[in-house]
């Protein structure tokens, strides 16, 4: 099928892309210029594992192109995918102005039926203000479809999201527009859910607002476990073998960050409020959020006495492992606030040290290696889960540190190692 993705930021290049994966021809459109010229080149705007390769093997294969012109990309498309930013403003409602502006845009471009689909996450009843926008801008009278489809692609993990989904949600209004997607949809072997497009839409709202609960609920937990002497691993473990909750999304930690469940959250409060519905429970998943910051922020200053003038080591700077994504990332949170206190940092990621630079400037010491991180520092911090920091030489850190104290905000590292090596090691909720 022929498909036209608008918008390449990490959802709609990672769609764009699979779909080329599995057959389509497809055509990506973004405005900026610079963007375009990277993807054309072979580059990779954003770090995302084996996207890039995957991109060069569907481009080679004249699967894949990438372009400036919306009215290219809405001519060659039977399929239509709206995948554009929606930031939120600052009472935490929604910014619709690119998808308003792409609707505009598609309308003027419309010559024969096209589906149009909302891939971007936006509010409940977004895709009647989408109908009547292309109704509207429209020359002519053109029949077209408006289908909801949300994605739910974890950053680090989105391609294997696409292509093994869960489930695949479509909000349609037409017969036309479920066999279309069905098409669409037919070479990924996952569940079909076809609903309405206002259900469709609350669903992502909904789903991401109830994994940012249980988030909250763990680090909630991780508190009563410090003050017990209980352990919040096993906490985890035992709770999540009940088939009722499961074991994911359950590690204590420094609290979820990124850009979608911070922003899909406020999004869900203010939607329910317009709809004349306080969702106090969400509110007090965002207060167990912010205090988690608090906590392991007073944790390292208690420790430290005073934090001015102390050299930190913070290993991670990304919102998470496997992306170079640092917005409402925890870990950068983390370091302005350790900057506040008048401490200076060391500070290393394995990819997002570009981006941390655009937030952090010259404000820390960007470190080339894992290793080289605790070279004069009165302490280390964990802030973000990778992997390979489990391998971090604590011997050698050992040496090299002024004092030999770590604090691991995402428990990754054994408690009973750090104490026979003669750390100071604090973690969370153990």
């Amino acid at each position: 099928m022929k498909i036209c993705i608008i918008g390449t930021g990490y959802v709609g290049l990672v769609t764009g892309t699979c779909f080329a994966e599995v057959g389509h021809d497809v055509v990506c459109v973004d405005n900026d210029p610079a963007k375009v010229k990277i993807l054309r080149s072979g580059g990779m705007p954003i770090y995302e594992p084996g996207l890039a390769e995957m991109v060069k093997r569907n481009v080679d294969a004249s699967r894949l192109r990438f372009t400036e012109s919306t009215p290219e990309g809405v001519q060659h498309g039977d399929v239509i995918f709206i995948a554009v930013p929606t930031p939120p403003h600052a009472d935490g409602s929604v910014d619709l102005s690119f998808i308003e502006k792409v609707a505009r845009e598609i309308a003027g471009c419309l010559t024969q039926h096209k589906v149009v689909v909302d891939k971007s996450t936006v509010p409940v009843k977004t895709g009647d203000k989408v109908v009547e926008t292309i109704k509207r801008y429209s020359k002519g009278k053109v029949e077209f479809d408006v289908v909801s489809n949300p994605e739910f692609l974890r950053e680090g993990f989105a391609i294997e999201d696409f292509l093994k989904p869960d489930r695949i949600v479509i909000g349609v209004r037409s017969e036309r527009a479920v066999a279309v997607m069905r098409e669409l949809y037919k070479p990924i072997p996952a569940p079909l859910i076809v609903t309405d497009i206002n259900s469709a839409e609350l669903i992502k709202h909904a789903a991401n607002s109830f994994l940012a609960l249980k988030i909250s609920y763990i680090n909630a937990v991780s508190a009563i476990c410090e003050a017990s002497g209980a352990n919040v691993i096993e906490v985890a473990n035992g709770i999540g073998m009940d088939a009722r909750i499961g074991r994911r999304f359950l590690d204590a930690g420094l609290g979820y960050g990124g850009s979608c469940f911070p922003k899909d959250l406020s999004a869900f409060i203010k939607i329910s409020e317009q709809l004349g519905y306080d969702f106090r429970l969400l509110r007090e998943v965002q207060r167990i959020n912010s205090d988690q910051m608090d906590r392991f922020l007073k944790k390292i200053i208690e420790t430290l006495w005073v934090a001015k003038d102390k050299t930190l080591g913070v290993l991670g700077l990304a919102f998470k492992q496997n992306t170079d994504d640092v917005r409402q990332s925890p870990a950068i949170d983390l370091c302005q606030r350790l900057l506040e206190e008048g401490a200076r940092l060391r500070v290393y990621d394995p990819q997002a040290m570009g981006k941390a630079r655009a937030v952090l400037k010259d404000r820390v010491v960007y470190v080339d290696s894992m290793d080289d991180v605790a070279i004069g520092c009165d302490a280390l911090v964990i802030a973000t889960e990778w992997p390979e920091f489990k391998k971090l030489n604590l011997a050698r850190a050992k040496e090299v540190m002024t004092h030999p104290i770590l604090f691991d905000g995402r428990n990754l590292l054994d408690p009973a190692e750090l104490q026979r090596l003669g750390f100071v090691y604090k973690s969370i909720g153990r």
